[in-house]
Parts: structure tokens; C-alpha cells; sequence
């Protein structure tokens, strides 16, 4: 029989600027390696005010990690070294590895006067650090949506749900990124991998993420769960809840991280600044 995966810590998204001065709210980060291994950071741009967002994130680099960028709301335009230019449109999935160094720059746009959306970095093992960089872009149609009996559905981005596997592959973290939605009072199980980190993100209503607790978890706070157990059970609350689910398998890797470069050693990350300083960052791709 599965065991209930209890909450091992809690933690409420608290307001950070980046970019140009984008203001947003960050669940995790820098602060908390390496409890969310293979995962970096998530940073929730949700916004009420385009003055929160329109500065943007103007050109920057990144080795060593993959960013994953999730739409619900609005758009961002997007441009890098390689000569990429698009959108990530609402509901859209943007999946870059960025492994020997993308350069590219990131414009939040809202539509209808909305714009909101997330995004999560996966740290790349020491074996995929300088891979050749690529995307993989999900428009929002490629995302399955299941719906399971009880008043529950959910958004496959990547993993798999009721034998319902996400359009996104071939990452070396082996995670899964779901869209979870609860009505109100209904209940959700779902099986984690052995020895691999999980964690929710709550994005709207509120619900109970461990049974032996009655605390109900609400908007931008996160659990993560305990390792000893294979399942994570969820009822949801008098108004429903909605969360993002992720797990992976750790790296268990040393982490020397400086911005948007993320190596293992410290000699590995002034290489790379030392690199982008001088133009030799970007690298000839196989």
C-alpha cells in the first residue's frame, strides 16, 4: 500500500525583483539549496500591474541549467544568440535548455490586460552541463488535459497521469510538471517515484497536502514533501484548490551558482563569467 507523502517543510513565496525590475514572488531559490535538488528555483510573475512587469528581463546569459517557463495569463517575447524569436503564449510551455550558454532576453506582454505565469529552473547533472543548447516549445493545444472521476483534472506538461504522458521528453532530471485542479472537497492521489523530491506550489483555493495535519495550504505557498513515502494525497477545501506539482530525481551534485550560471565548481562558474566577458560564451553547437 502506498504511504501518504507528509510535508517535510512550508514555505510562503516572498517578493523579490529581477530583470530590470520585474517584481514577483519567489517560492524557492538560492536560499533553500539544496532541498529541492534537482530543482533551483521557481519564481511566480503573476501580476495585477503592467508596472510590475513590462521592464522585463533584458539580455542575459545562462549555462548550466534548464529554464522552463509556463504561461496562464498574457505572453512573453522572447529572443536569444541562437537567432530564436517567439512567443510564449497563454498556456504555452517553453522547455530551453540552455547547457553551454544561450544568450536571450524575455518580454512579459500581458493580453487583454492580463499576464501571469511561472518559471522553474532544472539544474543540469555535471555530465550535461556544457550539452548543446535547444528548446522544446508546447503550444497549448500539445497539453493533454485529464479529467478523473471525483471532480478532479489536470494539465500534463511533463511525466505521466492516469497513463496520460506529457508532451515534453528526454530530460535528464526525469521530472514531472503538472497543472493540478481540485473542485471543492475532492480528492487526488498520486504515486511519487522512490528517492525522488516532490513538491507542490499552491495557485489558487486551498486544500489539505498531508492528512495527519488540518492545515490548509492557499495561494503562493509551497510543500515540500518528505522522502521516505510513495504517494501524495490531496483534499481539496470548501473552495477548491489548484497547484503545480513537480518532482524529479536528485543530482546529489556540488552547486557553484552566480546568477543565471549554474556549474559545480567555483573555477567552473569565473570560467564561464570570464567567458561571457570576453565573447567566447557562446558556443559552436554539434
Amino acid at each position: 500500500m502506498p504511504t501518504t507523502r507528509t510535508i517535510a517543510r512550508k514555505f510562503s513565496s516572498r517578493k523579490t525583483i529581477e530583470g530590470a525590475g520585474v517584481r514577483l514572488h519567489r517560492a524557492f531559490g538560492y536560499s533553500q539549496l539544496p532541498l529541492f535538488d534537482p530543482f533551483l528555483m521557481l519564481d511566480d510573475f503573476r501580476a495585477e500591474q503592467p508596472e510590475d512587469y513590462l521592464l522585463g528581463f533584458p539580455w542575459h546569459p545562462h549555462r548550466g541549467i534548464e529554464t522552463v517557463t509556463y504561461m496562464l495569463e498574457g505572453t512573453v517575447e522572447h529572443g536569444d544568440s541562437m537567432g530564436h524569436k517567439g512567443n510564449v503564449d497563454t498556456g504555452c510551455v517553453q522547455w530551453m535548455t540552455a547547457g553551454s550558454g544561450i544568450i536571450h532576453q524575455e518580454m512579459p506582454k500581458p493580453v487583454d490586460g492580463r499576464m501571469g505565469g511561472f518559471q522553474l529552473w532544472v539544474n543540469l547533472p555535471r555530465s550535461h552541463k556544457m550539452m548543446d543548447p535547444r528548446y522544446q516549445e508546447i503550444r497549448a493545444e500539445d497539453i493533454p488535459k485529464v479529467t478523473l472521476p471525483g471532480g478532479v483534472s489536470a494539465s500534463v506538461i511533463c511525466g505521466k497521469i492516469a497513463g496520460v504522458a506529457g508532451p515534453v521528453h528526454d530530460i535528464v532530471a526525469d521530472p514531472e510538471y503538472l497543472d493540478v485542479t481540485l473542485e471543492p472537497d475532492a480528492q487526488f492521489s498520486h504515486r511519487v517515484r522512490p528517492g525522488y523530491m516532490a513538491t507542490v506550489y499552491v495557485i489558487g483555493g486551498r486544500g489539505r497536502f498531508d492528512q495527519h495535519q488540518k492545515e490548509e495550504l492557499t495561494n503562493r505557498t509551497l510543500a515540500l514533501f518528505s522522502v521516505e513515502v510513495t504517494s501524495v494525497d490531496v483534499h481539496a477545501g470548501s473552495e477548491g484548490v489548484r497547484f503545480l506539482y513537480f518532482s524529479g530525481k536528485p543530482l546529489r551534485e556540488p552547486i557553484a551558482w552566480g546568477g543565471p550560471i549554474v556549474m559545480n565548481t567555483e573555477d567552473e562558474l569565473q570560467q564561464a563569467f570570464a567567458e561571457y566577458r570576453n565573447g567566447t560564451f557562446i558556443k559552436k553547437t554539434s
